[in-house]
């Protein structure tokens, strides 16, 4: 088992940053590939970014790339979701997740195992 917290959501204005954190614990060497999904109200899930936990290759969907960046310290089993230029089409539940298995679909949630409770993050303009 695998046991995922996040934080650091909050409301934040139009253009400003914000990071978010996901602290794992357990049984966390099986896993392969860590993301951040979210979540708006009315909307699908969303695959957001994603990280290899072998080569640190790293996946953005189209609408973040160039403002998030995902990372992670692997001493403080910590992933991370630095988060820029926010807009308020950003504003969402955001939740870590963890593969099991090297996926090619990195930005899938179907390719994850295990998921945290979520962080909400809220952009006013």
């Amino acid at each position: 088992q695998v046991q995922l917290v996040e934080s650091g959501g909050e409301s934040v204005q139009a253009g400003g940053s914000r990071r978010l954190s996901c602290a794992v614990s357990g049984k966390t060497g099986g896993t392969y590939v860590m993301g951040w999904f979210r979540q708006a109200p009315g909307k699908e899930r969303e695959g957001v970014a994603a990280i290899y936990l072998d080569n640190g290759g790293t996946y953005y969907t189209e609408s973040v790339r160039g403002r998030f960046t995902i990372s992670r310290d692997s001493a403080k089993n910590t992933l991370f979701l630095q988060m820029s230029r926010l807009k308020p089409e950003d504003t969402a539940m955001y939740s870590c997740a963890a593969a099991t298995e090297r996926t090619a679909y990195a930005l899938r949630s179907n390719s994850y195992t295990y998921w945290g409770q979520g962080t909400q993050v809220t952009v006013s303009s």
